[in-house]
Formats: C-alpha cells, structure tokens, sequence
C-alpha cells in the first residue's frame, strides 16, 4: 500500500466507497473507516498503519495546498 488509491481499493475490499466532494473530507471519511476495519478485527496493524500514514500525509498535503491557495488569493 503506497498511495490514496492504494486505500481505497482496500475500503472497496469491504464494501466501502467514500466520495463526499471535497477532498479533505474523502480523506478524513477514509481514516476513520479504516480504524472501524481495524476495530472489528478485519485489518492488521500493519495495514492500519500503512493506511494511516497515508491518509494523515496526504491530509496534511491538501491543507498545506489549501493554505497556500488562500494566500495567493489575496
């Protein structure tokens, strides 16, 4: 598991299709998906982790590329 999309054809494992519209909230959506998976003893730690850290990185991507759009546009 190595990107975004990498998640979410796990989630599509178990039926689980996010799509609200905005990015920040797929992503946010995806995270606490993926550790009600971990919960219910249907994920390893190690894909919790794996899913987790790519989740919060690319989180933090879209916050930072928000930001950044903000400030431009002033």
């Amino acid at each position: 598991m190595n990107s975004v999309f990498d998640v979410q054809q796990l989630l599509k494992k178990f039926g689980i299709f996010v799509y609200i519209g905005e990015r920040i909230l797929d992503l946010e959506l995806m995270e606490s998906e993926i550790k009600d998976l971990y919960y219910s003893n249907l994920l390893s730690k190690d894909d919790l982790h794996k899913a987790l850290s790519i989740l919060r990185n690319e989180i933090l991507i879209e916050k930072n590329r928000k930001k950044s759009g903000e400030e431009h546009g002033k």
